[in-house]
């Protein structure tokens, strides 16, 4: 007869531990393996060699866990996604204190047993992985260039508060000025009108009233800080990084939209108000954008994290309370394009000044307006059609 097990991996960037466990929880294989191919499948036969696999259960859905996951998936084997904060809320009903890969492995195995409401990764589709990696990029592009913008007002505000009080740094124009002006002093030796002149040059928007700005900035500090100089090299170095980030982000926003555009479900994803590529392909990325995955409405706004949990105990019910697990990156999603539909959609302004006259607060009437959106979005990807703001009319027959 032959044995059924279960296997539970617990990855990490370079090894990997592998434990595989029969019915009873018994321990068949427990084995450190590199993050190579050739010792993967080696892992792979071994473990299937022990029996009939029912189920791989790992702590990770990609990163260091991507070629294992596809090494698995591509010999049809059914794998199971348990998180490691589940794991290590897990690991206190199990013997012991100490943590080691090992019992981290053991104990996925045996949560990829017992349990069956873990979630099953399916092979990814080649554009929506394309989008992860994309939108990863764009998010990491656009701290970078937050973090880098508050150094640059930090040394600015050092030398010249004056100039930096007036300028808003998240626009090109501020930014061209500071690669070829810092310091009060070169301000007033320039003037305005040769200012003025430089700006324009650079195809500077409103660079008359940017250099009018800089010059009475300039007139109200005569005093030269200590260190201004040095500190001046850094604000254009800083002014050239924030410009270089800027295209970066504009040429990753290019590709997004063209990679979003080729979805199936793209069309459908931006007819909705507020939802343009970039919110379309973070969705998708979240998503995958195949609704299958979700039974109703319902589930898709748990997974969001714009529904409210509840915690009843004894005689309490009632008691709604943000939910703790869920995707953040959908919330955006959501959030965000509620924010912008307040904006361009009658239709969700009524909705939201309706919950404000209720007497609920802006973010709260912002995500009740989120939440009623994830219901709008699942039915729409559902039936395969666009937004409509008039509802399709049913004929009697």
């Amino acid at each position: 007869m032959t044995a059924t097990i279960w296997a539970g991996i617990d990855a990490g960037k370079t090894h990997h531990h592998c434990v595989a466990i029969d019915e009873a929880g018994k321990r068949l294989l427990s084995r450190r393996v590199a993050n190579d191919e050739t010792e993967l499948l080696k892992l792979l036969a071994d473990v299937l060699a022990l029996g009939e696999v029912t189920a791989w259960g790992i702590d990770l859905a990609d990163g260091g866990a991507a070629l294992i996951i596809a090494v698995l998936l591509n010999h049809d084997q059914h794998l199971l996604y348990i998180t490691g904060r589940a794991v290590n809320r897990a690991s206190e009903g199990y013997r012991g204190d100490g943590k080691t890969d090992a019992k981290d492995a053991a104990i996925i195995a045996d949560q990829a047993r017992i349990r069956r409401d873990l979630t099953p990764l399916l092979p990814g589709n080649e554009l929506v992985t394309e989008l992860k990696v994309l939108t990863s990029r764009r998010r990491d592009l656009a701290d970078d260039r937050t973090r880098t913008i508050n150094r640059l007002r930090g040394h600015l505000n050092g030398i010249f508060p004056g100039l930096e009080h007036e300028l808003d740094l998240t626009n090109v124009g501020p930014l061209v000025l500071l690669t070829g002006y810092q310091t009060p002093a070169a301000i007033r030796r320039t003037g305005r009108r040769r200012l003025a002149t430089w700006l324009r040059n650079r195809k500077v928007r409103a660079a008359d009233q940017l250099a009018a700005k800089a010059i009475q900035a300039a007139e109200d500090q005569h005093t030269a800080v200590p260190g201004e100089k040095v500190t001046a090299q850094l604000v254009h170095t800083l002014a050239k990084e924030v410009m270089a980030l800027n295209e970066q982000i504009a040429e990753t926003d290019k590709l997004i939209e063209g990679r979003f555009r080729e979805h199936q479900h793209a069309e459908v994803i931006a007819s909705v108000p507020g939802i343009g590529p970039l919110l379309g392909a973070e969705f998708l990325a979240a998503t995958g954008g195949d609704m299958n995955a979700f039974e109703n409405a319902d589930r898709l706004a748990g997974f969001a994290g714009v529904a409210p949990a509840s915690r009843d105990s004894g005689k309490i019910s009632g008691n709604l309370h943000r939910p703790k697990r869920y995707s953040r990156r959908l919330q955006r999603v959501f959030y965000t394009s509620a924010l912008i539909s307040i904006q361009c959609c009658e239709e969700s302004r009524r909705f939201y000044d309706r919950k404000r006259a209720e007497g609920k607060r802006h973010v709260q009437a912002v995500m009740a307006l989120a939440r009623r959106r994830v219901n709008v979005l699942w039915a729409l990807l559902r039936d395969g059609r666009c937004y409509n703001p008039t509802p399709p009319v049913t004929l009697a027959a």
